[in-house]
């Protein structure tokens, strides 16, 4: 496994104990988030001509487990912007989102695989939404192809930042006013778990993942994740946590046929 740190630092705020989780990240990460240059989808002539065979076309399904007393949810003070303090309700840090044993906000991705899935790079889809509600990043974890777009929104009734902290990827660093126009940026170079945060409220953060390819799912609220249209054969199937860092497994798909996979994760 290797360990991606992101900390959870501590801000004295009126006597209050604010928990932040998104100031800076930790330098494992930027050593090693990048999963792979590449170049943009229909750039490359290989990746043009690769076609896969939908109509045989397996899946990968599962759930992330987190085994043990899973570490308690700091409560965010949002004090410092009237607005947030109406408005966003209880503020709880999002790095251990878990429910009934079962752990949110993982990425899940093909990491190896056939040749021809890790060149298919496929139809672009709709840009990825990244908004901000009531002060925070809205979903915490998202996950898009390399060459696909972020849509970042801001439905709150104050000015916040988008700041990105990509290790390949160009930065984007941007101010939207309340409520104000949706910015779209594409992303064109696979990186996990890169940061986001902004820059007037320092406790709030988010990941972005870019996928290689189109094969990847974050776990949702109850641990669970899906993986469709892989062809047949045998893949390295990669989970990545924010704090807890990524752990791999094996697992073969058969045409047409769903294949299981179980990730377990703990705090030692």
């Amino acid at each position: 496994m290797r360990i991606f740190g992101w900390p959870v630092a501590t801000l004295l705020a009126t006597g209050a104990v604010i928990g932040l989780a998104g100031c800076k990240p930790d330098e494992a990460i930027r050593r090693g988030a990048v999963i792979g240059k590449g170049t943009r989808p229909n750039e490359a002539g290989s990746a043009k001509s690769t076609q896969l065979d939908a109509a045989n076309a397996g899946s990968i399904a599962g759930t992330v487990n987190f085994a043990g007393k899973a570490p308690e949810r700091l409560k965010i003070d949002m004090s410092q912007d009237p607005v947030c303090a109406i408005t966003g309700g209880e503020n709880l840090a999002e790095q251990y989102v878990v429910h009934g044993g079962k752990l949110a906000n993982v990425f899940v991705y093909v990491k190896d695989g056939p040749p021809m899935v890790m060149l298919y790079v496929g139809p672009i889809p709709p840009p990825v939404v990244l908004d901000q509600v009531g002060c925070r990043y809205t979903p915490h974890v998202i996950a898009l192809m390399r060459g696909g777009s972020v849509e970042f929104r801001n439905s709150d009734g104050t000015m916040h930042n988008i700041h990105t902290m990509p290790t390949g990827n160009p930065v984007v660093d941007v101010s939207q006013g309340a409520k104000g126009a949706p910015e779209l940026k594409q992303f064109d170079t696979p990186e996990i778990m890169m940061p986001v945060r902004c820059n007037n409220h320092p406790w709030m953060n988010a990941f972005i993942n870019v996928s290689a390819t189109p094969f990847f799912a974050v776990s949702d609220a109850d641990g669970r994740f899906e993986i469709k249209g892989l062809p047949a054969g045998t893949y390295t199937l990669a989970a990545v946590h924010e704090k807890m860092g990524e752990q791999t497994m094996k697992v073969t798909v058969a045409p047409k046929e769903m294949a299981k996979a179980e990730f377990t994760y703990s705090v030692k």
